[in-house]
């Protein structure tokens, strides 16, 4: 079965950086894109960065130039570098994994706070 787990969410001040992990338990080579969500309290969850099959980019322009979003295959893992944090970062962030044939929602995994505050 499927399974996505988010890692390296914590607490960091104005400007900070943290670096988000996102490992699946089968090849990434299985989904057509991976990609990073964040859900704030009261708030809808929205799209921060995807990621193809061949490693295009794409961000949020909340996010770009601040965030990269990135993948390493042999380790099963795509990452999300976050740099100059605002406090309007904060939220939790999902790893997300496309596969619509097998299933449309997608895959998800269980989250990791990011807090960003003073």
């Amino acid at each position: 079965q499927v399974q996505l787990v988010e890692s390296g969410g914590g607490l960091v001040q104005p400007g900070g950086s943290l670096r988000l992990s996102c490992a699946a338990s089968v090849s990434i080579f299985a989904f057509n894109a991976m990609g990073w969500y964040r859900q704030a309290p009261g708030k809808q969850r929205e799209l921060v960065a995807t990621i193809s099959l061949g490693g295009s980019p794409n961000y949020a322009d909340s996010v770009k130039g601040r965030f990269t979003i990135s993948k390493d295959n042999a380790k099963r893992t795509v990452y999300l570098q976050m740099n100059s944090l605002k406090p309007e970062d904060t939220a939790v962030y999902y790893c997300n994994a496309e596969k619509p044939i097998e299933k449309p929602t997608g895959y998800w995994g269980q989250g990791t706070q990011v807090t960003v505050t003073s």
